[in-house]
């Protein structure tokens, strides 16, 4: 397994040493580990897919294998991914099961990690496994649920007064003795670990015509495509989904990035995991976007609030940014042709948004 810049050509032995950028020009890196084109009837998602993975973490907690479940509307069939479930509440915990195994097995003793709440939780849950110290930086304005579980697992917290302070605070950490920096919205091993989302998809379904995708730092959505790409690379597969991005009008970078400006709009706050600014792989994901006949859709508050609504009475119990998707199904569905399949990946529980 080796680190490697797509940008300048740098190359590392990844199992010899840590980077959670490029440490000859500062570019996102990606991980060059081979493929084996097996699937295995495990229940471990780990051992299930480690063919595609280039290690299987020591310790789990259930992580993957999630529910997908359909049904019908407006001529569609939407695949609903239930990711919520996952032992940390998020999708989250298929990235962190990777990056907090790799930093155990290289010998770090404590984590750091800068996030608006999901994966503070996760990154928490899975350090404890390990009995790795974490300490999570996330805005004020984080939802208290997902503060409190932070707490409850064993996290140090530490408070910034917005999601952008949060990552200038985590620059006074990184580099200390024993602190491994997470680095989510960088990692590749989230990439790969979202990846089995796809793999699972395609066991309990097949190929969906469309997938709907929340974009943040674009972990999701660059791991999904990376998914199906090394089915059609094995051969299980002959073609790939349209990606379909969703932003909010609050926070619209990769929009940006596709079509050169923004699109006024209602704010979109409700959608609090999605606000990342400057994603460091936004251009690898407008690519990914334009190479799939994709788009990015952007919806606002009032999309998001119905739309939240929505799955709840579906009984789908997610938080305002999973239904940011849904909303934009609704906003997409007259242009999708009929008898098409849809998937929708539900990414984080709203049970920890009620306290």
């Amino acid at each position: 397994m080796k680190w490697r810049c797509n940008y300048c050509g740098f190359e590392e032995d990844a199992f010899r040493v840590y980077y959670w950028k490029c440490p000859r020009c500062g570019s996102p890196l990606s991980l060059d580990c081979p493929v084996e084109c097996r699937v295995s009837d495990s229940r471990v998602v780990w051992e299930r897919y480690s063919g595609f993975t280039p290690f299987k973490p020591s310790r789990w907690r259930g992580e993957g294998l999630t529910p997908l479940v359909s049904e019908k509307a407006g001529g569609h069939t939407l695949l609903f991914k239930l990711d919520y479930l996952n032992p940390g509440g998020s999708f989250k915990d298929r990235g962190t099961a990777l990056a907090i195994a790799y930093a155990y097995m290289l010998g770090y003793k404590k984590t750091l990690v800068d996030t608006s709440g999901n994966t503070g939780i996760s990154v928490t849950l899975y350090s404890k496994l390990y009995n790795l110290e974490p300490t999570i930086v996330m805005p004020r304005t984080a939802p208290v649920g997902k503060k409190k579980a932070v707490l409850k697992l064993g996290g140090r917290l530490v408070e910034a007064e917005s999601r952008t302070a949060a990552t200038q605070i985590v620059e006074e950490y990184i580099g200390e003795p024993g602190v491994y920096y997470v680095g989510h919205l960088w990692s590749p091993l989230y990439i790969i670990g979202h990846a089995t989302i796809a793999y699972e998809v395609y066991e309990d379904y097949g190929v969906p015509d469309y997938v709907i995708l929340p974009i943040g730092s674009g972990g999701l959505l660059l791991g999904v495509v990376y998914g199906f790409e090394k089915l059609r690379e094995c051969g299980f597969i002959e073609k790939t989904p349209r990606i379909i991005g969703v932003q909010g009008y609050s926070c619209q970078p990769i929009y940006r990035a596709l079509y050169g400006a923004e699109e006024k709009g209602e704010d979109s706050t409700l959608a609090d995991g999605v606000m990342v600014y400057n994603p460091p792989r936004a251009g690898e994901i407008a690519g990914k976007i334009r190479e799939y006949g994709g788009d990015v859709v952007l919806v606002g508050n009032t999309e998001i609030s119905r739309a939240h609504s929505e799955l709840w009475q579906m009984g789908f119990l997610v938080e305002p940014t999973s239904a940011i998707v849904y909303a934009a199904y609704w906003k997409l569905r007259e242009k999708i042709p009929s008898n098409s399949s849809i998937l929708m990946v539900l990414t984080g529980s709203g049970l920890k948004t009620l306290l």
